[in-house]
């Protein structure tokens, strides 16, 4: 009966505005499904709103309130910096050290390749994405300098392959060119934007400033899982994620970016670089012919029987979606005050697609054979979006490839098995794709590359594989092993009688057991932490630095106890040394001791 009322209340307070009564129910039914608390949304035709503004006080969501869309900031910024460009106070091609003299990156390639303006807009620029302590933060303010999130010592201006090449999402990136704008305009590019673009296309309830909802009562609360609500947080990175706007404001904006670029009839951006966003140029993979990829701030879409243009967001408490059909002119927006890990939202970027009735089948076509024999075998992530995290990745997020002569198999852990079929030379078409997404090439270091556009993996031998999954397989079991015997045989010493404290001592496994126990230790103070703050130093994440940097000394400590002893253990010491094998691979790729401030 509760969700029954609940769902009756979503559609009681959907707030049409010209919209079509069957699109309102729904949305309000997927929100009900989904568990998420509200939305407003425009197809440009049709437009509303569903469900809740505020959980705890049970406000209705209006088509006018503000929402803030996270990363489509990094479109709409982007179209700050064309607009830049149109004017020619900024060339595309410009490498960014010309203009920021004071940032330097860490780029083997730099002779040759700078990082240019071109590769932060579309993300090929090589950097890292973020560090935990650009996002995951309550020190930065909403007047942080810009050039806090590049401190000296984080790594983050390290170009990890070579400009240009591929793909790799970057917030850094977006960041730098906030700076960008604040070095030739000598202003903030908050102020900057708001009245020099957005006043120009008429966006006048959207900012690129800090809003929060005590200060805008037009601000719908952010929702989690739980619908808890979550006050706005500044970030480091704020040009790449902080954006405040209204459904009818991006549909204003979604008019302009399918247009010829004038505004009251003068021109504002040349249409020429209007046509570029969207489309992927440079990169190995865009030379190799396949044409979904992203530019310029945004990207090419290819879901849902439908070729569009686009760019997702998420931020505290909210998700939000952009799509652009210009060959019909056509465009939706949604965005969503609700944050869930859980929900399906490529369910609602479905019904507005269907909405709008451009999706299409895919024309019939032939396989023709291709030899997958050398391009069989395993790949991993390169780069991965996480620098951090790389390990994690090349483990768990590794893809392998075998093929039957017309079709490519892709088995990854996290995605599962998806076949391709052969659409000609090395490229591959997907289940439910109008055209090519996948493409095999050979990069300029001689390495074999398959590439989805915004996704690159090179590839690996098994050995090297098998040599981590081994290591890490086998710290596990030495850590395990490490927990459980020394309670053993404590138990088995109390049950013969033994006097358990000097023979507990005397056992070689009791301090590496107290250094995993150790492990533990900083889990209370986390959970009684907020999670904004897991990127700072704070008592948890200090705590988990000296557990996990103590875990090698503690396992030395054991090992030469088990030396001194009269006999020594041979499963032991094995396990000793298992977790100390793992202590060392882990502290080689940059996560022992794991300083989640760094």
């Amino acid at each position: 009966m509760n969700k029954l009322l609940r769902l009756l209340g979503l559609l009681l307070l959907a707030t049409p505005l010209q919209a079509a009564p069957d699109v309102h129910s729904q949305l309000a039914q997927l929100l009900h499904e989904e568990k998420l608390q509200g939305a407003v949304w425009t197809t440009l035709e049709a437009q509303g709103a569903a469900g809740l503004r505020d959980a705890g006080t049970g406000a209705p969501m209006r088509f006018d309130d503000r929402v803030q869309v996270g990363s489509i900031a990094k479109t709409v910024l982007a179209t700050g910096i064309l607009r830049m460009v149109s004017e020619g106070r900024l060339a595309l091609d410009a490498p960014v050290a010309t203009v920021l003299p004071g940032i330097r990156f860490d780029n083997p390639w730099e002779a040759s390749d700078p990082v240019r303006i071109r590769h932060l807009l579309d993300h090929t620029a090589g950097l890292d994405d973020v560090h935990l302590w650009h996002v995951f933060t309550m020190r930065a303010a909403a007047d942080t300098p810009l050039a806090a999130a590049f401190r000296q010592g984080s790594k983050v201006l390290r170009v990890r392959q070579r400009p240009g090449t591929r793909f790799s999402y970057s917030n850094s990136g977006y960041t730098l060119l906030g700076m960008v704008i604040e070095a030739i305009t000598g202003q903030a590019y908050e102020p900057y934007l708001d009245a020099t673009l957005l006043a120009r296309l008429g966006m006048h309830d959207s900012s690129f400033a800090f809003v929060t909802q005590e200060r805008d009562p037009r601000l719908a609360s952010g929702h989690f899982e739980d619908g808890a609500t979550h006050p706005a947080v500044p970030s480091y990175v704020r040009p790449a994620a902080q954006f405040t706007t209204t459904a009818a404001d991006m549909g204003r904006f979604a008019r302009f970016l399918m247009s010829d670029g004038s505004v009251n009839g003068k021109p504002f951006i040349d249409t020429a670089l209007l046509r570029q966003m969207g489309e992927p140029a440079g990169t190995e993979a865009a030379r190799a012919g396949l044409s979904v990829g992203y530019g310029l701030g945004l990207r090419r879409y290819d879901r849902h029987w439908a070729a569009a243009k686009c760019h997702g967001g998420n931020t505290v408490g909210f998700r939000a979606k952009l799509c652009l059909f210009p060959d019909t002119q056509q465009a939706f927006f949604i965005a969503i005050n609700a944050d869930s890990e859980t929900a399906d939202y490529a369910r609602f970027d479905a019904l507005l697609t269907r909405t709008l009735k451009v999706g299409m089948l895919p024309a019939p076509f032939a396989s023709p054979h291709f030899d997958s024999t050398a391009w069989e075998g395993w790949y991993v992530p390169a780069p991965n979006r996480f620098d951090s995290f790389r390990l994690l990745d090349t483990v768990f997020n590794p893809v392998h490839i075998s093929g039957d002569g017309h079709a490519l198999k892709l088995v990854s852990p996290q995605s599962g098995a998806l076949m391709l079929r052969h659409a000609g030379g090395r490229l591959f078409r997907g289940p439910d794709k109008l055209r090519a997404s996948h493409v095999l090439l050979v990069s300029a270091e001689g390495r074999r590359v398959l590439s989805t556009g915004t996704q690159s993996y090179e590839q690996v031998s098994l050995a090297y594989l098998a040599l981590l999954w081994i290591s890490i397989g086998g710290g596990v079991l030495g850590l395990t092993y490490i927990l459980i015997k020394p309670l053993w045989r404590l138990a088995r010493r109390r049950t013969a009688g033994h006097i358990a404290g000097c023979s507990a001592r005397r056992d070689p496994l009791w301090a590496p057991f107290a250094g995993a126990l150790a492990l533990l230790l900083p889990l209370p103070f986390f959970y009684h932490q907020s999670f904004m703050r897991l990127g700072e130093l704070t008592l948890a994440s200090g705590l988990l630095a000296a557990v996990t940097g103590a875990l090698p000394v503690a396992m030395l400590a054991g090992l030469a106890a088990s030396l001194r002893a009269a006999r020594v253990d041979i499963l032991d010491a094995a396990a000793m040394l298992a977790v100390l094998q793992l202590c060392l691979v882990l502290a080689a790729w940059g996560l022992l001791p794991l300083r989640l401030w760094a």
